[in-house]
């Protein structure tokens, strides 16, 4: 976003908090004027720590067009902070939990997160799964209620500077709570967040009515498109995404698609991908596990492809490979060919350069 929108004239700047949002990957290489790549002491106070760096960045360059970009984490820690800690778990309850997740912790970093640790762990423990979960989930919402109040705060100064009028302001998540607890063993973190029907929500005084209210799934790599195209900006090159501003502007040219998510790691010997690549296709959901180089399926699938009936199985937690082998062939092959269409795309990109180098160039002072 920032390449393009620094070449149409735009200032650019990203406020982030996370490690995969900054110079970790690389991505003030190209376009970004300010870049604020901050690590704080608690991580729930990342989006005012964020906003703070954004009003100090308007009032030196207050010039127009700009482009902001905020990475915030204040959920990626169950740690809420005042006025929001107790909102939704009691001090004895976050005792408790707080020491029932030590040891998951603990199985975990032991077994390699085998499917089913979290249960195990807690009955051993004399803990209750279900109690553990409904906690854990408390201080999510703690947290996501401190990153709310800040974002309706720096809406209110928006509007008090009387920038709101022609700001065009899109809140997204890159995923859902997949950290909250489960208890069974063949759910997989990417359909974790696609049961909590995380929302994309895109404001615009003036230009999109308000009020507007949108069932289909889409995916993140559209936010890029959408933005250019109603800003009036030629589209990329190479784009993988569509532009929802048909559908956001009441207009004829938007059609629903399969959404695709994955979730890889590197393997530190041999430097393939570890991982699962998932789509969602209107009412089936498919997960595929790409396997470790002996050909093995990563952690506990009993299976490469697990498949799910969205609409009568919202939550994911009975795979139907067994009784559709048609469907498991069918989203087998796209993913398939998805992932390596993936990796053909990666080949535009260049790896990013080793953190460490930057870790000593800020110690010196050169980066802030």
């Amino acid at each position: 976003m920032a390449h393009h929108l620094h070449r149409a004239g735009f200032q650019t700047a990203v406020f982030t908090t996370n490690e995969y949002a900054g110079t970790d990957a690389a991505l003030e290489r190209d376009g970004v004027d300010l870049l604020r790549d901050t690590g704080v002491e608690v991580n729930s106070t990342s989006s005012r720590v964020l906003h703070e760096e954004y009003w100090s960045w308007r009032e030196a360059y207050p010039g127009e067009p700009y482009w902001a970009h905020f990475q915030t984490t204040d959920v990626h820690t169950l740690d809420s902070v005042s006025p929001f800690a107790g909102l939704y778990v009691s001090p004895e309850l976050r005792e408790r939990y707080n020491e029932w997740d030590r040891l998951v912790e603990e199985a975990v970093e032991e077994f390699n997160w085998p499917g089913g640790t979290e249960t195990a762990v807690l009955a051993e423990a004399g803990a209750d799964p279900v109690a553990y979960a409904e906690a854990a989930r408390g201080l999510y919402d703690e947290t996501m209620a401190q990153q709310d109040y800040r974002l309706g705060r720096l809406v209110e100064r928006l509007k008090a500077t009387g920038e709101w009028e022609h700001t065009l302001l899109i809140v997204a998540a890159d995923h859902g709570p997949f950290g909250i607890p489960h208890t069974w063993s063949d759910i997989d973190p990417m359909f974790r967040s696609v049961k909590t029907h995380v929302p994309l929500l895109v404001f615009w005084p003036g230009h999109i009515a308000g009020g507007q209210r949108f069932s289909q799934p889409v995916s993140m790599i559209d936010v890029l498109p959408t933005i250019l195209d109603l800003v009036g900006l030629p589209m990329p090159e190479v784009m993988q995404g569509q532009s929802l501003a048909p559908l956001l502007l009441g207009e004829e040219g938007w059609e629903p698609r399969p959404v695709i998510l994955d979730q890889f790691f590197g393997d530190d010997e041999t430097g393939k991908l570890i991982g699962v690549i998932e789509v969602v296709d209107g009412r089936w959901g498919a997960s595929l596990v790409i396997p470790y180089p002996d050909g093995q399926p990563e952690s506990h699938r009993t299976v490469p492809l697990l498949l799910y009936d969205l609409w009568d199985d919202p939550h994911t937690q009975h795979s139907l490979h067994e009784e559709r082998p048609d469907l498991v062939e069918k989203y087998t092959e796209f993913l398939e060919a998805q992932f390596e269409a993936n990796q053909a795309l990666a080949q535009r990109f260049t790896r990013s350069p080793d953190f460490a180098q930057f870790q000593a160039l800020r110690s010196l002072g050169y980066i802030q």
